[in-house]
């Protein structure tokens, strides 16, 4: 036995040092010995290795490094080589520590990149291998690539837990930090991805990768409470995330999968991403959907292609260029580079799944493709296609043991999160989503006058100096104490951006310089808009952010959610939160688990953050906390207190008089109105002639406008709160999160006034920029409406999150169409005011809730008319609508044409393909040109009539560019002559408007007359044809998902081609 256990020995040893030679000869000769980074391209005559260091490139080496450093631990007498290689990718990882903190010092790189994410900013990914200095300029290479930076910091934390020492001092402690700030927003963060080329179409274009966003999220987890200096490291050298940052990134991830981005449909990025070294999914559902996907579409025989169309290494791609021309890349289908290396990292995520007989399959896959050498065999980067096989091959396509995954992978990315070891259980960790979820609530009464009062209802709560020493603080308050974390004068850096947290940041409980602190939400902090004033909506919001902390609280140790209660709450219709408060006293709130009780009896379970970065700190006197008010302080008795207010009818008023008075007369008027109304068409006036800061007696144009503002939201007079928002150019809380949830879900937004021009937002931009562009389209036609779109895109951004079913089949949300929608559907409700700015913010909530709940096929039977104005307004599009443009769009070379925009076929089929986001997206900029929401509705239903007369006839092709308008013209000239031979509607009234009330699949219906239309348009060149098609042509109708299925006996078929022709 003991001569069995020998015999193993040895021949352990004798493979690793097999390994340790040809890692020698095939990476470690390469290594720089200055900064320990290596090149591009390695070859083996020392004189002609690559100047140029690609961090990427270098990280990978590393890691190999330090694998076979992991697999010698197992020796006892390794002689040194367990150190030796150690120490060589420790030396890598610091000498790309140290370029990106040179480039840092110079040009404070981190520091403005994470304020504004803008690729000119970005740290570089190619540097000098000698000297360290950056190769190509700002703007010459795709340097933004969150990826890279992901890859860095999850390799950091593992080899830091396998007990190797690679941060020196507190100013690369604080960089890491920063490394990590510069990633928490890769989820609105457009790069150039993985292959550094930014879209599909080589042009210079960034988009926001899948794979960018999950390595983003799996470096979040990684690094969260990792202590950079090891078991032996100070408080101090901890990394902290944002848990509200890395939530958002995992959502936006696992919404794009199993896509790449909007121009790549799938990409070889995502195996490295989905499996190994990232592991940045693990609900097996989407990570098996992701892979097979890859497999489907990429796997070749020599490897796996980049992604479709990928023009990189092929011998048709122009070597001198380095960007491709409008449709180059359709000239690369089917001949793509191939790359072995994918099979490598198959067969890796293969063993960390336990997988042995996929571990031989992509083994037998990789075997034939390895290229002997004298060293040990090579994988080859990569198989292209020879000039002289490009057509033919477009036509047609043509393990040792000694390693543990748990050296390979220390703190275990493989497993879920509550199977992975914590670093410390001082710091917040990663557990999953518990089954049995319970939220802690704690109430904070302003005073102890509210307190008592809430008491009568049998609603415990706490004020401020009972819960002492704990102290109470706003969210500013954390974001300030943030503000010293990673702050680092030397290299030029401050600390965390002054970024608002979300729910889930403020439902720990933090331990600061010896003081206990809890956080509550930015529902409950003081507004500057007008939204809190409705208490209703206030309870809503508080319902929706319990349901988010349920779904998605993944820490250990349980939220505590801070309710706080100001005398303001009296002032509006308390019913609504004394109902919420009884829910939550009952511990079932919706459905969901809450437990309502003492601050202090809750410390024990919560989940406790200890900011330990803040050392420096003598106390907490910097720090604002939330402080309770003197029993005096102006507090109402609640049997005094009068009732909810109801709305005033306003007097009928001449605003045309008030424009042409004086300014003193105005101000006049001002003193002795009553009405609200009133007075604030005189402040609007006011304005305009004197400005905001004009004194109107002691007070300013802009302080009786933010009196007005509060008086009218206590009397509930929504439009004149609009107004008055409006006049004063306000801007909601979380405006620009709410775009990004819309944006990175794959659609576009666009404000401005229905009928009136409107700005697309396509890519995320900062709130400063959203503001100036909302008031610039609004405020020439509707003022109010400046803040309304500003409501409607915070609803929004809050559906689509939770409830994306709602808006299938929308992919450009045009808010000022959206309004228009929202006003015919308030038009069928007798009981809602009729005028959508006298709304309170949660009645528009819930119209625009109940408008896309609406059961549309129902409306179809009773108003046709209606149903596509609705559908048109929201820009709803039946399913695979766009497949079908595209299908049409390959039987037409001359294009397709809508209100005189043409699409046309090429380069369009050159440049895309059918299931890429990028040509739905083109296809709405066409029918974005319609005005009328019904014609472009009935303009949809006519492109689904001509493509399933397509589908029923592959035959058939248009020669000439279909016009869609024309189209739709005959069939209404057709509608009206048998309208007129029926003798039952007079001339006048047979308009297009009778044609778009007229239900689509019954006899004569819209169906059959754009059907017919279809063919007329082409069969005037040949009455032989007419004749015979008359003959030959048949229709049935088949409802199947609201269309109709046109068929023609073969006979017609040749006809019809001939006409066409």
């Amino acid at each position: 036995m003991a001569d069995t256990r020998l015999s193993n020995y040895e021949a352990t040893v004798e493979k690793l040092n097999k390994f340790y030679f040809r890692l020698k000869h095939q990476i470690l000769q390469y290594q720089s010995l200055s900064l320990g980074l290596y090149p591009e391209c390695g070859t083996f005559d020392p004189e002609k290795i690559c100047k140029h260091a690609n961090v990427r490139d270098s990280i990978y080496c590393a890691a190999a490094t330090w694998s076979l450093s992991q697999a010698y631990r197992h020796i006892d007498d390794d002689k040194g080589r367990t150190q030796e290689l150690a120490q060589s990718a420790v030396k890598t990882m610091r000498g790309i520590l140290y370029c990106w903190m040179h480039q840092t010092v110079l040009s404070h790189k981190v520091e403005k990149f994470k304020y504004d994410q803008n690729p000119i900013n970005a740290l570089h990914t190619v540097f000098d291998i000698v000297t360290g200095d950056p190769v190509y300029k700002d703007d010459e290479y795709g340097h933004l690539q969150i990826d890279v930076i992901g890859l860095y910091l999850i390799f950091l934390v593992q080899m830091i837990s396998s007990g190797l020492q690679v941060i020196f001092s507190t100013d690369e402690v604080n960089f890491v930090q920063n490394l990590v700030f510069s990633v928490e927003r890769a989820y609105r963060t457009p790069d150039y991805g993985m292959w550094e080329r930014g879209t599909k179409y080589n042009n210079g274009s960034t988009e926001i990768h899948a794979s960018s966003v999950g390595f983003a999220k799996a470096a979040l987890e990684s690094i969260t409470g990792l202590n950079v200096f090891g078991d032996q490291g100070a408080a101090w050298s901890v990394i902290y995330i944002d848990i509200d940052a890395h939530n958002r990134n995992r959502t936006i991830f696992e919404t794009i999968l199993p896509r790449e981005s909007n121009s790549k449909n799938t990409d070889a990025s995502l195996l490295p991403t989905v499996s190994w070294p990232a592991f940045g999914i693990h609900e097996q559902n989407i990570h098996a959907r992701t892979i097979s996907k890859v497999l489907r579409k990429l796997k070749g025989k020599y490897g796996v292609k980049r992604f479709l169309r990928d023009g990189f290494k092929t011998v048709l791609e122009d070597p001198t260029r380095k960007q491709y021309f409008p449709a180059e890349i359709k000239n690369f289908d089917g001949i793509e580079c191939e790359w072995p290396m994918f099979f490598a990292y198959l067969m890796i995520d293969s063993e960390f799944s336990g997988s042995k007989e996929d571990v031989e399959t992509f083994y037998k896959l990789l075997t034939p493709l390895l290229k002997d050498s004298e060293y040990g065999p090579l994988i080859p980067k990569y198989y292209y296609v020879p000039k002289e096989n490009i057509q033919q091959e477009q036509k047609n396509p043509g393990r040792e043991d000694l390693l543990n995954i748990h050296e390979l992978d220390p703190i275990r990315r493989y497993l879920p999160a509550p199977e992975r070891p914590r670093f410390s259980s001082r710091y917040s960790a990663f557990q999953g989503t518990p089954d049995d979820l319970v939220i802690q609530m704690v109430l904070i009464s302003e005073s102890a006058e509210l307190q008592q009062l809430l008491g009568t209802y049998g609603i415990e709560s706490q004020t401020p100096r009972q819960i002492e020493p704990i102290q109470i603080w706003s969210p500013k308050e954390l974001t300030k104490a943030y503000g010293y974390l990673g702050s680092n004068k030397k290299l030029g850096i401050s600390g965390r951006p002054q970024r608002p947290f979300g729910v889930l940041s403020t439902s720990k409980i933090y331990r600061i310089c010896g003081q206990t602190v809890l956080c509550y939400p930015l529902l409950f902090e003081l507004s500057n808009f007008y939204l809190a004033q409705d208490l209703s909506l206030v309870v809503d919001d508080c319902k929706s952010d319990l349901a988010f902390l349920a779904n998605c609280w993944k820490l250990y140790g349980r939220p505590t959610f801070c309710m706080v209660i100001r005398h303001d709450i009296m002032s509006g219709d308390f019913s609504y939160f004394l109902e919420l408060l009884s829910e939550l006293k009952r511990g079932d709130c919706s459905g969901l688990r809450v437990r309502f009780g003492r601050l202090q009896a809750m410390i024990s379970s919560a989940c406790i953050e200890h900011l330990d970065f803040l050392h420096s700190l003598d106390d907490l006197t910097n720090f604002k906390s939330f402080e309770e008010k003197p029993s005096t302080a102006g507090f109402t008795p609640f049997v005094t207190m009068p009732p909810p207010v109801a709305p005033e009818v306003e007097e009928v008023l001449n605003v045309m008089d008030l424009t042409i008075r004086s300014t003193n007369d105005l101000i006049q008027m001002l003193r002795y109105s009553e009405s609200i109304r009133k007075k604030v068409q005189i402040l609007s006036i006011l304005l305009e002639r004197e400005g905001l800061e004009f004194h109107v007696e002691e007070y300013t144009v802009k302080e009786r406008l933010e009196k007005t503002l509060h008086l009218a939201g206590t009397k509930r007079q929504w439009a004149q709160v609009r107004l008055c928002a409006a006049l004063l150019d306000k801007v909601v809380d979380s405006l620009a999160p709410s775009i990004t949830s819309v944006l990175v879900r794959g659609k576009q937004l666009t404000v401005g006034v229905f009928a009136h021009e409107e700005t697309v937002l396509d890519k995320p931009i900062p709130p400063s920029e959203i503001k100036e562009i909302i008031y610039s389209c609004c405020k020439p036609h509707n003022l109010s409406e400046s803040v309304l779109q500003q409501e409607i895109i915070i609803n929004i951004g809050k559906l689509i999150s939770t409830s994306p079913q709602f808006f299938a089949g929308i992919l450009k949300i045009r808010i000022g169409w959206f309004i228009y929608a929202m006003k015919l559907e308030l038009s069928t409700d007798k009981s809602m005011n009729p005028d959508i700015f006298s709304l309170s913010p949660r009645q528009i909530r819930t119209l625009l809730l109940r408008l896309l709940k609406r059961n549309m096929h129902e409306l179809d039977k009773s108003n046709p008319l209606m149903r596509r104005q609705i559908d048109g307004a929201l820009n709803r599009v039946p399913k695979n609508f766009y497949d079908q443009v595209w299908n049409i769009l390959e039987k037409t070379p001359g294009g397709v044409k809508v209100v005189g925009y043409l699409l046309p076929q090429q380069p369009t089929l050159s440049d895309m393909t059918m299931y890429e986001m990028n040509f739905s997206l083109l296809v709405e900029k066409m029918l974005s040109r319609i005005v009328d929401p019904a014609y472009r509705q009935i303009m949809v239903e006519s492109f689904m009539v001509v493509a399933t007369i397509l589908d029923r006839n592959p035959e058939l092709h248009f020669p000439q560019a279909v016009n869609m308008d024309k189209i739709l013209d005959d069939a209404f000239a057709q509608f009206k002559d048998d309208k007129l031979k029926e003798g039952i509607v007079e001339k006048e009234k047979v308009t297009m408007h009778m044609f778009i009330s007229t239900q689509a699949n019954v006899r004569q219906g819209t169906t059959s007359y754009i059907a017919k239309s279809v063919l007329k348009q082409y069969r005037r060149k040949s009455l032989f044809a007419v004749k015979s098609l008359r003959k030959s042509f048949i229709y049935r109708k088949l409802k199947r998902s609201n269309e109709v299925i046109l068929g023609t006996v073969s006979a017609g078929l040749l006809l019809l081609w001939n006409c066409f022709g």
